[in-house]
């Protein structure tokens, strides 16, 4: 689609296409989950909350009452509620099928638009396109049509049932022209401003940006909606350690950064010196993992220590997810000798062939030389010769077009948004920002970093919409 330079007004505008964008004009468009007459839930609980009210869709019911007592791996109960609509169990490694039934209602369409900078999919289209994703497959559904089905031939074992980027990119595309969804979508747009006009009666948010088309032909554009919803996902900028020797040619910000050096400089390997990770999260591991394969030796520094409940690895089940237990167990077991040794004819600790952890450490700086100094928490410190480093603390979302950058958002309002410290302060029901009303947020912004997850932020601002008409300009 274009968007011509005429003024229109919409209910919903999108900023940003990736799955919580495609999963948000899915329902929007009017596509209605009910209680499917033939389904069974295994939560007796739920299922019979769901029986009393089943000739009304899930989107007119009370998403509180639904949400009561369910638990899972997201913060958010809504998006808890409807990963458990959607696939039943599934954590624990069951396939139950969905309990919902979708049907197109005219009466509930909305109309929306929903901007990207790429084509359908976000972030999707920018991955290495071999690496598995963190997800299984079927997690990265959309409602409405099985995954499998739209990426025949694909039959792995059911324990590495685990998608490519590739292949999840081509998912999201192909759904949103199955779904006859292309009419809501304007590929290639970059916004550069949201502003609430206040002062104007209605209360509308005027987005203004430019839509780039064939060469390189710049379209500005203004349009004017009720609600603005913000589902940019939160990959645009790495989080930075803020150290000396930051910027120095061997530190690195990605873990594409590492696939590309040992793809092309097989020097990487023949290096006595090992590769430094720096984080505790996936893009850690997946580092990890990719320079292990490599036989590229690890030093391997993150701030927590091994045992700290809050690591991402203790919310992955084992039989899943073995190579990020494979990685978690080594950052457990074999760790540098913390203390200096008692016997002083013993040899100096060394580090071990392959993998070294060390949990509590931070960072002081990086020398023009290639040596590393870093701080364990009894405050000794340490220099290590490295070969590269990657710095993988977390990234933040680019809310540039935002007053403030958007922070005046965030549960901390002194500190930028990011998804796992300072996501967006939203209604946990209706995914409306609790600072300015008529924004919405979804998805990393409001830390649901699971496509599995970032569906709830649909459900709940479509929840909402019943009582939203459009209001029409003459």
């Amino acid at each position: 689609g274009d968007l011509h330079s005429s003024v229109t007004c919409l209910s919903f505008l999108l900023s940003g296409n990736g799955p919580s964008g495609i999963c948000l004009s899915y329902l929007l468009s009017g596509y209605t989950p009910y209680l499917d007459p033939m389904a069974v839930h295994p939560n007796p609980i739920l299922f019979r909350k769901l029986q009393e009210a089943k000739q009304l869709p899930i989107t007119e019911q009370d998403l509180e009452f639904l949400c009561e007592g369910l638990e899972g791996r997201s913060g958010n109960p809504v998006a808890v509620l409807f990963d458990t609509l959607l696939h039943p169990n599934a954590d624990l490694g069951f396939e139950f099928p969905s309990v919902l039934q979708w049907r197109l209602e005219k009466k509930h369409h909305i109309p929306h638009l929903v901007l990207g900078k790429a084509t359908p999919g976000g972030a999707w289209h920018a991955m290495e396109g071999s690496m598995l994703t963190i997800s299984l497959g079927i997690w990265m559904e959309l409602p409405g049509v099985n995954y499998r089905d739209l990426t025949p031939g694909k039959r792995r074992s059911v324990s590495n049932d685990r998608a490519t980027p590739d292949e999840i990119s081509s998912y999201y595309k192909n759904y949103v022209k199955l779904m006859g969804l292309q009419k809501n979508f304007v590929d290639n747009t970059y916004v550069t401003s949201k502003s609430s006009r206040s002062g104007n009666s209605q209360g509308l948010w005027e987005v203004r940006g430019y839509q780039q088309l064939q060469g390189d032909t710049h379209v500005p554009f203004s349009l004017f909606a009720e609600n603005v919803v913000l589902a940019t996902g939160a990959a645009d900028s790495p989080a930075r350690l803020g150290v000396e020797g930051e910027d120095l040619p061997y530190v690195f910000h990605s873990v594409r950064d590492l696939g590309v050096a040992v793809s092309c400089h097989s020097n990487l390997s023949s290096s006595p010196d090992p590769v430094l990770v720096v984080g505790a999260g996936l893009s850690a591991a997946d580092a990890v993992l990719c320079a292990l394969n490599h036989r590229v030796s690890v030093l391997h520094a993150f701030r927590k220590r091994a045992d700290d409940p809050g690591l991402i690895f203790k919310q992955l089940p084992k039989t899943l997810y073995p190579e990020y237990h494979r990685v978690y167990h080594m950052m457990c077991s074999q760790v540098y000798p913390a203390s200096p040794v008692a016997n002083p004819t013993a040899p100096s600790p060394s580090l071990f062939p392959d993998y070294t952890s060390f949990p509590e450490h931070c960072v002081l700086s990086f020398q023009p030389d290639m040596h590393c100094v870093m701080r364990g928490s009894n405050g000794v410190l340490r220099v290590f010769k490295v070969s590269m480093v990657l710095v993988l603390i977390g990234t933040y979302p680019n809310l540039f077009f935002l007053k403030e950058q958007g922070q005046y958002l965030g549960l901390d309002p002194s500190k930028p948004i990011s998804c796992r410290q300072n996501p967006v302060d939203i209604n946990p029901y209706t995914f409306e920002c609790n600072a300015d009303p008529g924004l919405f947020a979804m998805g990393p912004l409001v830390g649901d970093n699971f496509v599995r997850f970032l569906k709830g932020g649909a459900l709940g601002i479509a929840r909402l919409l019943g009582s939203y008409r459009q209001v029409s300009f003459n």
